[in-house]
């Protein structure tokens, strides 16, 4: 699938990605490759993404906020304080503060 996090500031990240893990406000879940469209509002917590690799990305000044995770050099995650989710035909936005 493809996502793109947004801030007000910047496109912090544009990219295919294997799978997506959000904090929604009732709960953590997880979207894959042609999961049903949903939208969705998203509480203060991590935003995890699994990306098969890392070669193609580069992690630069603008979205230095998404680092790897400690333990699994392919999950890349960013911490956020609320936004909203859209996802549709293998195409995910999030809208994060």
């Amino acid at each position: 699938m493809f996502l793109e996090i947004v801030t007000p500031e910047a496109i912090l990240f544009s990219s295919e990605v294997d799978s997506l893990s959000v904090p929604g406000i009732n709960g953590e879940f997880q979207m894959m490759n042609n999961h049903a469209p949903i939208v969705s509002i998203l509480k203060e917590g991590t935003v995890k993404v699994h990306v098969h690799t890392q070669e193609h990305l580069e992690l630069n000044v603008l979205n230095g906020l998404l680092v790897p995770h400690v333990d699994d050099d392919k999950v890349l995650t960013l911490a956020i304080k609320s936004g909203t989710l859209e996802l549709n035909d293998n195409k995910a936005i999030i809208l994060a503060d």
